[in-house]
């Protein structure tokens, strides 16, 4: 018996998020979940290669069809126009048949990325590289510029690039105040699926990878200098910017929130008084600011008395939020601050 068209389509869809996945038993795999046939899931396939979304390796192993674009612009040709027409001649037009909430973001965070280009890096020339399948989209921006954290360490008179980086995670952070506003980066990084940002040998990311796929990732960056950045997203994303946006902003529509992964912050458990100042510094633009302890083992006394009751004391106005803090990260936060947990 055929299946139902709703169910259909959510049997392909698993499909192929499984052989995007490596799943090495695919055929079985589905056949369980969905309670059909192996037969019925090998018809599925059939179709779908026919279709040139997949395409057979050998028996039972497949992979997703791609759609690969690349783009080099050169200043000096007068390429690097406006961030508008780059993304509208040279991107959109692969993703124009996509939903539009799809599209807004793209149109957002495609525009942001690339005017950091043509008006912070100063690049000579930008890559631009497209990738689609049948799930998602994935874009590569590469360009041959001083690099963003060393343009931002060099800018703030930062002490190294890995203290640039963490600047990023708290937003609001630009070179160039009068023209932009530095809350780019924080609302791309989002509103991507994943987003990576690539530089000096170092990485900004709100996606979770193992150290070693970090580590991978760096390793393979194709920059000698300058910055690469990574975003994909899902083809059927349910995603919309405004939602996004509204989640860090009051109803005056300024923004007023942010959330900073201290694990991707700081390179080790933080410790000292000197860390929280810099973790501290620029937190007053905010009205409220999560800090997220997720997988830090534990903190300093220091660290945490700087943060929670002296710079607390002299920012009142200020909310701080501590959140996923384990056994001995919260025996600290209690201990400096006086509260007991319930008192939050």
């Amino acid at each position: 018996m055929a299946l139902p068209a709703e169910r259909k389509e959510q049997m392909r869809h698993y499909l192929l998020e499984k052989i995007r996945d490596g799943e090495p038993a695919v055929v079985k795999r589905t056949a369980e979940a969905f309670g059909v046939t192996p037969a019925t899931v090998y018809r599925h396939l059939n179709d779908l290669e026919a279709q040139g979304v997949l395409i057979k390796v050998r028996r039972d192993v497949y992979r997703l069809c791609e759609r690969t674009q690349t783009a080099t612009l050169r200043r000096c040709d007068g390429a690097f126009t406006s961030d508008t027409s780059i993304y509208k001649k040279y991107i959109l037009p692969a993703l124009a048949d996509l939903p539009k909430n799809i599209l807004g973001i793209w149109d957002y965070i495609c525009g942001e990325m690339i005017n950091n280009v043509l008006d912070h890096s100063d690049a000579r020339t930008l890559e631009i590289g497209l990738t689609r399948d049948a799930l998602a989209t994935t874009v590569r921006l590469t360009d041959d510029g001083v690099g963003i954290f060393e343009k931002i360490r060099s800018y703030f008179e930062l002490e190294d690039d890995g203290e640039a980086l963490g600047e990023l995670y708290k937003g609001k952070m630009t070179t160039d105040a009068l023209h932009h506003s530095g809350e780019g980066i924080f609302f791309s990084s989002r509103l991507a699926d994943t987003f990576l940002i690539l530089s000096s040998g170092k990485i900004f990311t709100h996606n979770r990878f193992e150290a070693d796929r970090l580590q991978e990732l760096i390793n393979a960056d194709p920059t000698e200098k300058g910055t690469t950045v990574y975003m994909s997203l899902a083809n059927d994303s349910r995603k919309r910017a405004k939602e996004v946006f509204d989640l860090y902003a009051d109803v005056d529509g300024g923004f007023t929130r942010t959330q900073i992964p201290l694990k991707l912050y700081f390179e080790s458990a933080p410790v000292s008084r000197s860390q929280a100042k810099r973790l501290c510094a620029r937190l007053e633009g905010f009205r409220e600011v999560s800090l997220d302890f997720a997988d830090v083992e534990w903190i300093g006394q220091g660290f945490a008395d700087q943060v929670f009751r002296v710079f607390q004391n002299e920012n009142p106005e200020i909310r701080l939020l501590p959140l996923n803090m384990n056994r001995d990260v919260s025996r600290m936060y209690y201990h400096v601050t006086g509260k007991k947990p319930g008192q939050d």
